[in-house]
């Protein structure tokens, strides 16, 4: 859905928007003499097909030797030609199809999510004995929660 909040001819601005472009991109580039990943084109719709979970596994592993490489030696030259290549353009007619399929479906760009809360439960010696788990905070609750407890900065001057 990330693509949704680009306007058309843009390009990626926002970094974990472009780290997911350049991982999608990159996989989808070095399997594509293998058909690791195909792109699928089926009643007028794109369709991602993933034909090997395991080479999938084997080039994110690639990817991320390459990035650590990269941040290693400090190789400028390599990470700009890495982020140019695969993480900043968007597929124009990929783009604009996925913004009219989303068009129809009438939602927000943007979503939000509650994760469950974890409570550890301990014997009388203060040893974990097990984890509850919860679902009992909506989401206003939970990113006040959020707020309250793991924020770094004070919440007063």
């Amino acid at each position: 859905t990330q693509l949704v909040r680009i306007e058309p001819g843009n390009s990626i601005e926002e970094a974990h928007m472009r780290n997911r472009q350049l991982i999608a991109c990159w996989v989808y580039e070095q399997g594509k003499a293998d058909k690791v990943v195909e792109m699928i084109r089926k009643n007028e719709k794109t369709y991602v097909v993933i034909n090997d979970y395991q080479k999938v596994r084997t080039l994110l592993g690639k990817l991320l030797a390459e990035i650590q490489r990269i941040k290693s030696t400090g190789d400028y030259e390599a990470a700009r030609r890495l982020i140019e290549t695969y993480a900043v353009k968007v597929n124009p007619e990929l783009h604009a199809e996925v913004l009219l399929r989303y068009k129809k479906l009438n939602l927000a760009p943007y979503k939000g999510f509650v994760n469950p809360v974890y409570e550890l439960v301990t014997d009388e010696k203060g040893k974990i004995i097990d984890v509850t788990v919860t679902y009992n905070e909506g989401y206003t609750e939970q990113m006040m929660r959020y707020s309250r407890d793991y924020s770094t900065l004070p919440s007063r001057n």
